[in-house]
């Protein structure tokens, strides 16, 4: 969870059980178990993924009730535990990726998430198949078109209050307000409406890195029990619901659903961030010469944080003249004059923060203030899905490409992308290939594993970029 939301959080005395000591099963035991998981997710005909702070811990972010966790050491006298890289940063799990591919595959119908770390959809988990029950520390939404708007930094806000941001709907224009839940807040109606509508329908409802001890979102799984279906629970420490599932597993979530897969013979796809930039070029002529002024913002606002960006290098490849400059810190600007004659080539070396998968990158402008450059917009699903395939081919990030560009007389606009990370899983036992273990199990499983859709739908839900 992100670190930033628990210290926004009102203070509460009573935040139920923490420092819970962790429970191991047996190698044996769960590797059994493990099989026993893949038998039921390949039967399941209605699958729900029930998901809190323990499937996020393996990306650096501290859960709550841990041995380690913010409220345990809270209550310690310790304060909040650091995370191990910026929370804008953090990666999804191998175990938010196998969701990714799980749903792909026809398995799995919806998943339910206590988290607000913006992991699931920062996955590509389709929007209308999740539930975030507590917000999202990344996300804002419209209180009038309800038009919902992911970002690259973390909102300054919780409690459902207003930010600094309008809606961009020029027939709409309210003011934005925060996602994520304080104490006292009501769980979303149209969350919590999707979420107990899909545990009733599902057969089977597998919690994942969750202690079950929030109300009223822990008895949420139970709703399956009633109308015959199955609960079972992932998690490092025993939970309230134990004895009303049908299968408990102590152990690492990683490790389970890495297992899982791989018994299923479902790859893992690997995880590549793309992020954006706008770069602004405009000018005025003065006689003979053109003061320029070169600007890079994000594309959430002139004035929202370039968060993955540590400095940019400007140089001039062709102009010995035009002297190089680097630019440490937002706003991101340079300003020269120029004659009014000049064409010349600017190399802007974006160098990237930590936590991204590359150094830096790099933009080449050619610059002709005689002649206006032609306006496009090109297809940004397609331009994405051709960078990632181009990174997971050549194993690094990196790679850059242009998306749109707006030329005006005195301003031209683009819009660039960049792979900043690629990170790779695998669905591997630690103690050997599950498919080649001898278990009648394992053989019996990749006989009858299911032949479900794998393309990827659109989200149906009016959610921004």
């Amino acid at each position: 969870m992100s670190l930033g939301y628990a210290e926004k959080l009102s203070y509460r005395e009573d935040v139920g059980t923490v420092g819970m000591p962790e429970k191991f099963d047996s190698p044996k035991l769960l590797q059994g178990k493990i099989e026993e998981l893949a038998v039921m997710v390949q039967k399941s005909k209605h699958l729900v993924v029930f998901t809190g702070a323990g499937i996020s811990t393996s990306s650096g972010i501290p859960d709550f009730r841990g041995p380690k966790g913010v409220w345990t050491l809270q209550r310690a006298g310790k304060g909040v535990p650091d995370a191990s890289l910026p929370f804008h940063r953090a990666a999804p799990t191998l175990t938010h990726m196998a969701l990714v591919e799980l749903e792909r595959a026809g398995l799995l119908k919806f998943v339910i998430s206590q988290n607000v770390d913006s992991l699931h959809l920062r996955s590509g988990f389709p929007r209308e198949k999740l539930a975030e029950l507590h917000g999202n520390s990344f996300k804002e939404v419209c209180p009038c078109c309800k038009t919902e708007y992911l970002r690259d930094f973390e909102i300054e806000t919780i409690g459902l209050k207003d930010t600094p941001r309008r809606c961009t709907d020029k027939n709409c224009g309210a003011r934005l307000k925060d996602t994520v839940l304080d104490w006292e807040d009501a769980l979303p109606p149209e969350e919590m409406n999707s979420a107990e509508e899909q545990c009733r329908a599902a057969d089977l409802v597998l919690c994942l890195g969750t202690s079950l001890q929030i109300t009223p979102a822990c008895n949420m799984p139970l709703l399956s029990i009633k109308n015959g279906g199955k609960v079972a629970i992932v998690n490092l420490q025993a939970t309230p619901k134990d004895k009303k599932a049908s299968l408990v597993i102590h152990g690492l979530v990683d490790k389970v659903i890495a297992g899982v897969m791989c018994i299923l013979s479902l790859r893992i796809p690997p995880y590549i961030r793309t992020d954006f930039i706008q770069l602004l070029l405009r000018h005025t002529v003065k006689s003979k010469c053109v003061r320029w002024t070169m600007r890079v913002t994000s594309v959430h606002g002139m004035r929202a944080p370039l968060s993955f960006l540590r400095s940019i290098e400007v140089s001039f490849p062709d102009r010995s003249d035009m002297k190089p400059v680097v630019l440490m810190e937002q706003p991101f600007s340079l300003q020269r004059e120029t004659s009014m004659t000049s064409i010349f080539s600017m190399l802007l070396t974006l160098n990237f923060s930590d936590g991204c998968g590359c150094s830096s990158s790099s933009i080449e402008c050619h610059v002709n203030f005689q002649k206006q450059k032609e306006s496009f917009v090109r297809d940004r699903i397609l331009v994405l899905q051709e960078m990632k395939c181009t990174a997971e081919h050549q194993s690094r990030a990196g790679q850059q490409s242009i998306l749109e560009r707006e030329s005006l007389p005195r301003a031209e606009t683009s819009i660039h992308a960049f792979v900043t990370n690629i990170i790779r899983y695998e669905a591997e036992d630690p103690k050997g290939s599950w498919m080649n273990s001898g278990s009648s199990t394992s053989s019996n499983l990749a006989k009858r594993l299911v032949e479900g859709a794998s393309g990827y739908s659109a989200s149906t839900k009016k959610l921004k970029c």
